[in-house]
């Protein structure tokens, strides 16, 4: 199956890049990011900025863009059956040069998974003036991590916004 990612969600100010994949089959189906019940990604968002949880995917991006950070994915395209990183094939990235140009407040980016952090360095590279870290994947798939264990790593996000 043909996959395109979704265009970012990001506003001028934004300081930290939150980088997926591509978007997997529920998520393409409802054209929301992180769309799968369950994934912990939003949970994990609504908790770290202590705010009440809403399915309402304009509060999600609300909640982004209110906290200083984007939202996207690495690759652009892939074919891929279901929904697991592990069977994409035939894969292109994003243009971050040009993402990089149009938001220059960014310095922080966090990786969602493996797989996100392996294909931008296969296809663009790590520059000095950003600080790169690979986050534990919010999936299902990344059961050996336990929700609170997720939700620990993932609060670095508070630190990076407090330091920039």
């Amino acid at each position: 199956m043909e996959s395109f990612s979704f265009p970012p969600i990001v506003k001028s100010d934004a300081k930290i890049l939150i980088l997926g994949t591509m978007p997997g089959k529920t998520s393409l189906e409802i054209n929301e990011y992180y769309g799968y019940k369950h994934n912990v990604f939003w949970k994990i968002m609504f908790e770290i900025f202590e705010t009440n949880y809403s399915i309402d995917y304009y509060i999600k991006q609300k909640l982004i863009k209110h906290n200083n950070i984007a939202l996207w994915d690495t690759l652009k395209y892939c074919e891929r059956k279901g929904s697991l990183d592990s069977n994409i094939k035939n894969e292109e990235s994003n243009d971050f040069n040009e993402f990089f140009i149009n938001n220059p407040n960014i310095k922080n980016i966090l990786f969602n998974g493996k797989a996100s952090y392996n294909y931008f360095k296969k296809y663009v590279g790590f520059k000095q003036n950003y600080s790169y870290h690979s986050m534990p994947s919010t999936s299902p798939a990344n059961a050996s991590m336990n929700y609170k264990t997720k939700l620990k790593n993932w609060s670095i996000i508070k630190e990076l916004l407090n330091e920039s």
